[in-house]
Parts: C-alpha cells; structure tokens; sequence
C-alpha cells in the first residue's frame, strides 16, 4: 500500500511551530517595534545598556508575575513589595545582610498572600489588592517618608557599572532569573505542574498534583523576584525610594500578556513574557528618545495592552461565539412574517 506523503517545506514547519507556541504575538511586536525603531530612532540599536536596563527591572517583575498567572491566579503586589524590600534593604548598614533581609521580606509577603488565598480562601485581586496598599503604607512608614540612603554608596556605584561589554549585574541577573524559572516551568516535574493547576484545578487535585503546595510556590516565587528588582533597583539607585516600582505593575503584567501568558491559568511561558518584555522596553525607549513624555508613552502602552488581548485566539473565539449566539437568538425571536 502506497501512502501520499507531501514534502514538508520550511514554511510548513514555521507555521506549525508558531501555531503550538503562545509567543506568536509578542515575536510580532517586537518585530514591529523593532522596525518603527529604527526609522524613529535608531539610536536605540546601539543604546544597549539604556534598553536593556529598562528591559531588566520590568522584566524580572514580569517573570515573577508570569508563575502565578499561569496557575490561575494573580499578584497585585509585585510593585509594593519591590518598594518595601528596598527600604528594608537600605535600612540595614550592613550591605549583605540588608539584601538577604530583603529577599527574606519577599519571601515572607509570598506566604502572606498565599496563606489569605490558598488557606482563607480568598480571591487573588483582592487579597493581593490589599497587600498593596498595605506594603505600600509600610514602605512610607519605615522610610518617613523619604529616600533611604544606602550607607554602602560605592557598592550601589560599582553594582552599576557594566561588567560585560553593556551588561552591568542588574541584566545579568535578569537573564539568570530567566534561565532558572525557563528551566524549572518545563524541565522540573512540579514546574510543569504549574500548567495542570492553571488549566483545570478540579483535575489536577484528581490526578494527585498538590495544588495548594503550588499556589504556595507559586507566589513566594513571585515576592522573591519581586524583593530581587527590590534590591537591584535601590542598588543601582544608591537609595531607596517608598514610591519605586509605581508604574512597574501595570507594565509587568502588559509584558506577560503580549508575551502570550493567559489570565486563566494553564497557558503562557515565560519566554514569552521575555520577548513582551524586551518589546515593551524597546518601545518606551525609542519614544523617550523621541522625546515622548512619560504619560503619553503609558498611553501607547495600553494600546499594544489593549490589541494584545483581543487579538488572542481564545478571546477571539469567545467573540466570533457571542456574536454567533447574538444573532441566533434575535432570529429565533423574531415573529414569524404574516401570510398575505
């Protein structure tokens, strides 16, 4: 018996590849972004250290975000606690012991939040929409409400200054968060587990996975890499600010979706939310050095925010379907027409 095989060309394989990865959005902005960079300002291509510098502090926000978004949950606090963590940080003399009691201050606000939801019960938004404004309040308290000086000011200086062509520590560290979690979402068997929570909990608790032991996991490895950006921003700050990592959620979680990541749960990688990041990054930049203020650039990040999800697949469906059940019911509820 003869089988028709067709030859499979490059483009087929490129189209299936692109078709079984959730990163196809966000390799299309960047592409975009990177072509309206260069004819706006192709300064940027050559500014690595002021692209990749906004890159890192929102991306390692992100990469944090992404764990807890892909087991159906969600982390209003990353920016709090970023804040929080550097003034925590920047309160000890003491350099190396102030960074590890920040990064233990994450870890602790993790399980704070994973105690209200996986325990209390209650939802994510709001529970972590309370630590927010909770951290935030003790970021001002702790602080008085002014930058803390680091009193190591030339540890912070030299934590800036590149040690790899235009790679200073902060983007390195960037890269190596990515490494781990890359690693630990798709080679680790209770990494993987996180897809199985996100996409039907019912069915994960039926196939034995320990969903609470993951939702913990899931947000202490947020307010880790959260109090990471913490400690990274006020280093190279060389202060602690109680209003630092303001705008840092918004643009976390814009980066995690363009990347591809599902606000249900279960789909997503954190490669994806990479290359949101680094899109979003390059964007913002070339539109500073276009000169573009800070508000109007916030604008245009909505907008990519805005076509990011409704040109996901799942929300197109959902729409093409509600328009579908729209219309059948207005049929079946006109009256029939009169015999004449």
């Amino acid at each position: 018996m003869r089988l028709d095989t067709q030859p499979v060309t490059l483009l087929d394989r490129v189209r299936v590849f692109i078709a079984r990865r959730t990163e196809g959005r966000a390799v299309i902005l960047l592409v975009l972004v990177g072509t309206f960079a260069a004819i706006v300002e192709p300064v940027v291509f050559t500014s690595f250290q002021v692209t990749l510098g906004r890159v890192a502090l929102v991306g390692l926000v992100a990469l944090g975000l992404t764990v807890v978004i892909l087991v159906g949950e969600l982390d209003l606090s990353v920016a709090s606690t970023l804040a929080v963590s550097g003034v925590v940080m920047a309160s000890i003399p003491d350099i190396g012991l102030g960074i590890v009691a920040a990064l233990v201050t994450g870890v602790v606000i993790g399980l704070i939040n994973a105690f209200f939801v996986v325990v209390v019960g209650i939802n994510s938004f709001i529970a972590t929409l309370g630590m927010l404004f909770a951290l935030r309040g003790l970021a001002f308290v702790l602080s008085n409400e002014e930058p803390v000086r680091l009193t190591n000011i030339d540890f912070g200086l030299a934590f800036g200054t590149p040690i790899l062509g235009p790679l200073t520590p902060r983007v390195l560290l960037f890269f190596l968060a990515f490494v781990v979690l890359q690693l630990f979402l798709t080679r680790v068997k209770s990494g993987r587990e996180f897809y199985a929570v996100g996409g039907n909990r019912q069915a994960a608790v039926d196939a034995g996975i320990p969903v609470k032991r993951r939702l913990v996991t899931a947000f202490v490895i947020s307010g880790f890499v959260a109090a990471l950006a913490g400690v990274i921003n006020t280093l190279e700050r060389t202060a602690a600010d109680p209003t630092a990592g303001s705008t840092v959620l918004l643009a976390s979680i814009a980066a995690a979706i363009i990347g591809g990541v599902a606000l249900t749960g279960g789909r997503g990688s954190i490669l994806g939310t990479l290359i949101g990041a680094f899109a979003l990054g390059m964007l913002q930049v070339t539109l500073t050095l276009s000169g573009v203020q800070v508000d109007v650039q916030d604008i245009f990040v909505g907008v990519v925010l805005f076509l990011a999800i409704i040109t996901d697949p799942a929300n197109l469906r959902a729409a093409i379907n509600g328009l579908r059940l729209s219309f059948q019911g207005r049929d079946r509820a006109r009256p029939p027409a009169s015999a004449s």
